[in-house]
């Protein structure tokens, strides 16, 4: 039988109150605290601290705290990507974000879903996630939520403020709520 760990990452239900899940989260959490609380000049401790918390970190990516996540290992991140202040990413699915990326502040990527025709599952606390993709080269606005299972292709734009709920293609303008695309770039 497998763990809620295993299912959680190959997006079956699973229940997010697991011990081993609480565990790894209260310990990224120890991690995030350590990034957040570092010094302003201490970008080599910011570094050692992404390295020990995300499953990959390209060279030359900023992430600006205070930033968020759930467990950090799902997530891989490219190089010469930024994101900016209070980024949140619930990385309950693998997050992969490309090279060469730029995040506006307050922008939320979230990958966890909740049963929503079955009450008595949401009420034992069953979810799943999906993954998100966000290709190289894309630039999302600030306040840009990506919702689970949506993949952004590269050079693609997502304007401020949209809330992201289906694949967008590469190389074109999107924006709204939900998000759709506006033109080709």
């Amino acid at each position: 039988m497998a763990t809620d760990k295993e299912r959680m990452l190959r997006g079956d239900l699973y229940r997010d109150n697991d011990p081993e899940l609480v565990a790894e989260r209260l310990a990224c959490r120890t991690l995030i605290a350590r990034y957040n609380d570092s010094a302003p000049e201490a970008d080599s401790e910011r570094r050692e601290i992404l390295g020990r918390l995300l499953g990959s970190c390209g060279s030359d990516t900023v992430i600006m705290p205070p930033f968020r996540c759930d467990y950090g290992y799902p997530t891989t991140i490219g190089s010469n990507t930024f994101l900016n202040y209070d980024a949140v990413i619930l990385d309950c699915a693998p997050v992969t974000i490309g090279d060469d990326v730029s995040i506006g502040p307050r922008a939320q990527i979230l990958t966890p879903l909740h049963p929503m025709d079955d009450h008595e599952l949401r009420r034992a606390r069953w979810e799943s996630a999906a993954p998100i993709t966000i290709g190289d080269n894309a630039w999302l606005g600030g306040g840009v939520i990506v919702c689970a299972g949506v993949t952004i292709g590269e050079n693609t734009v997502i304007g401020a403020g949209s809330v992201v709920t289906r694949d967008v293609p590469a190389r074109v303008f999107a924006a709204g709520n939900p998000c759709r695309v506006i033109r080709d770039l």
